[in-house]
């Protein structure tokens, strides 16, 4: 997803790489965008110094040992598990952050660039109660039960791209977009035009281009990104946790927009797991969708703009 405005003469944009992802900035006012961009830097590193699950030192691996005894955690890790807690609420335990262990049973157990195919087996890991109803946050004392561990890549990415863009606009007083690797936050005034978003997850896939207003956002989810073979088999990200196994491919990718970056990610990865039952359970929310299926049919709801061939999904009552 990029961004674009017809006031390129007053704005500033940088792009980089981050998190084996892409990194994209955008500010209303261009000399400001190398402090913008250290807001940025500075916001994403806090939030993987807390929660990063492939890094030995982050404060989440430290006190991995600890946890289900309950330890104070620290402001930033307290919030991302607050943020992943929502997440799973919003969805009906659809995103959970507790699949940890199941991730790393499926070979998702170091950053993506360093997942090899290999023809280890494929364990699933799943429970008949949901993991992350039995995670607990009593002020900033965080308890996970032995047997569960956590996963807060989802969350914390759309996290930091709100945080990012809301710090921008408070500290520098401008309109930005940031996006990491397809969640996309806005804060203060945007563009004339809006921000201008170009939706497409890979290059042979159906591509649309939407506006967003300041303050609002897009998330778009993915089965073909962050993949890798074990066992003979393509395996994914998203997990779904009833099985402890990649969610069903039904769907190519699902973007949603929302109030909010942790909004918008939370259900447009919920979509991925929900497959076939997507179009009803986003309908609930009431928020703009698009859906692209696995063969490559199109279906916009909530007011997401329609497109050639793409079939638009009702509310029925």
């Amino acid at each position: 997803m990029a961004s674009r405005t017809d006031h390129d003469w007053e704005i500033g944009t940088a792009d980089w790489s981050l998190w084996s992802t892409s990194a994209h900035l955008v500010v209303t006012d261009g000399r400001l965008l190398d402090r913008a961009r250290a807001l940025v830097d500075e916001q994403t590193a806090l939030v993987e110094e807390a929660s990063s699950r492939f890094r030995q030192d982050s404060e989440l691996m430290r006190i991995g040992e600890q946890l289900p005894h309950g330890v104070a955690v620290s402001g930033t890790l307290a919030a991302l598990i607050r943020a992943a807690m929502m997440a799973a609420q919003l969805t009906d335990g659809a995103v959970d952050p507790s699949l940890g262990r199941a991730l790393d049973a499926l070979g998702y157990d170091r950053d993506i660039r360093l997942v090899f195919d290999d023809d280890g087996p494929v364990r699933a890991v799943a429970s008949e109660r949901p993991g992350w109803e039995r995670v607990t946050l009593d002020g900033s004392v965080l308890t996970v039960p032995a047997g569960l561990a956590l996963d807060l890549g989802a969350t914390a990415k759309a996290v930091a791209a709100d945080r990012a863009a809301q710090r921008i606009h408070g500290e520098l007083g401008v309109g930005a977009l940031v996006s990491l690797g397809g969640d996309i936050a806005t804060a203060g005034r945007a563009p004339r035009d809006g921000w201008q978003i170009d939706v497409q997850d890979l290059p042979d896939d159906p591509a649309c281009r939407i506006s967003l207003g300041g303050g609002t956002a897009v998330a778009t989810s993915s089965t073909q990104r962050r993949t890798w073979r074990r066992a003979g088999r393509t395996m994914h990200h998203i997990v779904d946790p009833v099985t402890g196994m990649p969610a069903p491919s039904l769907l190519r990718s699902a973007s949603v927009a929302g109030p909010s970056c942790l909004v918008a990610n939370a259900l447009s990865t919920a979509a991925i797991v929900w497959g076939s039952s997507a179009p009803r359970r986003l309908a609930q929310h009431r928020l703009p969708a698009r859906l692209i299926a696995a063969d490559g049919s199109v279906i916009v709801m909530g007011g997401w703009p329609s497109e050639p061939g793409s079939t638009q999904w009702e509310v029925r009552r």
